[in-house]
């Protein structure tokens, strides 16, 4: 298994990686230039919480593995014609560009930035999984194995053991209690990372990305559904994303706020079959949203479909609704129009 301390100091080990570029939304969004392909050296100095200056002294020591990873600078006619596609207004006379690929590079050689670490966590998680899924196809009595192995590993390992041998330390320890804090939260984190990236995982026979999301929507409880939409959020780089307790909601099940500063109300409802969200659901949603909390986004996630009473209240309130195929597309990868 790849460690953290290997990805950190092997060129090779980062150059097997570098495709799993999806990570780095699932950290934090990852805002583009208007070529929906590229950031400037500010914007991942920016995204990884780290000076522009200590960028720069990366790439002056990393240049040729950045290089390969697509990093280059642009200046003359090569940079005016990007401005000119792009849209970009600046009159800089050079102008570097990171690709994805090598912005998740910075992210395995930035040491002093959370973000790359929690970056590279998830990108050893979702190594990991891989590596361990069975190289054979599964039959049909074995469709539950993966998750019964990763779910039997993940409550043992860390429920049992680390998490409690944590909260031990923490009761006493009084020196470095918040430090031991941090870590039992990093810990929990990583339980919570392995799931979402099995959930993600089409490993079965026959089986496509789609069918994949559809299967695990269809499987999860009304509780883990909330739990998949909170982390969807985070994903699209929200912040202080809560899922309330059933009993004092007040008719919203997820509170958060955006990358750039929004309240977010969220209710989930999930259902299957041919059932539709009500009007009596929507208007109850959107009183709570609009004239309790007053949040400033308002999101009606559901498994199914909405009906025309309902879609016209949500319209008329200001509610964002997210359908079933919508939802579908948010799960696969595709971020959420409202949260950009």
């Amino acid at each position: 298994m790849i460690n953290e301390v290997a990805l950190l100091e092997s060129p090779t080990l980062r150059n097997s990686v570098l495709d799993r570029t999806d990570v780095l939304d699932r950290v934090k969004a990852l805002s583009l230039l208007p070529d929906g392909m590229h950031v400037t050296t500010a914007m991942v100095a920016s995204y990884f919480g780290v000076t522009v200056e200590a960028l720069r002294a990366l790439v002056h020591d990393h240049r040729g593995e950045l290089e390969a990873s697509g990093y280059r600078v642009l200046a003359g006619t090569e940079l005016s014609d990007f401005k000119q596609l792009s849209g970009i207004q600046s009159r800089t006379r050079s102008l570097a560009l990171f690709p994805r690929r090598a912005v998740l590079n910075v992210a395995m050689l930035l040491r002093d930035s959370e973000v790359a670490r929690q970056v590279r966590v998830y990108l050893l998680d979702t190594e990991y999984l891989t590596r361990t899924q069975p190289v054979e196809n599964p039959g049909p009595t074995d469709v539950a194995s993966p998750d019964d192995r990763i779910d039997r590993r993940i409550t043992h390992i860390l429920g049992k053991a680390v998490v409690p041998l944590l909260n031990t330390l923490i009761a006493s320890s009084g020196e470095h209690r918040r430090e031991l804090i941090e870590l039992r939260e990093d810990i929990q984190n990583v339980e919570r990372k392995l799931c979402w990236h099995h959930r993600r995982i089409s490993a079965l026979e026959g089986e496509t990305p789609a069918e994949s999301v559809k299967a695990t929507l269809k499987a999860m409880t009304w509780q883990a559904f909330e739990r998949h939409v909170a982390d969807l959020l985070r994903r699209d780089g929200c912040t202080d994303v809560v899922v309330r307790q059933a009993h004092s909601d007040r008719g919203i099940d997820i509170t958060a706020r955006t990358a750039d500063g929004r309240s977010v109300a969220v209710q989930c409802k999930n259902r299957t079959g041919r059932a539709t969200v009500p009007s009596a659901d929507m208007q109850k949603f959107a009183g709570a949203a609009r004239a309790v909390d007053r949040v400033d986004l308002a999101l009606f996630v559901a498994t199914c479909t909405f009906s025309r009473e309902a879609q016209a209240i949500a319209d008329l309130s200001g509610v964002i609704t997210v359908n079933r195929d919508e939802l579908e597309a948010w799960s696969a990868g595709v971020r959420l129009k409202a949260l950009r």
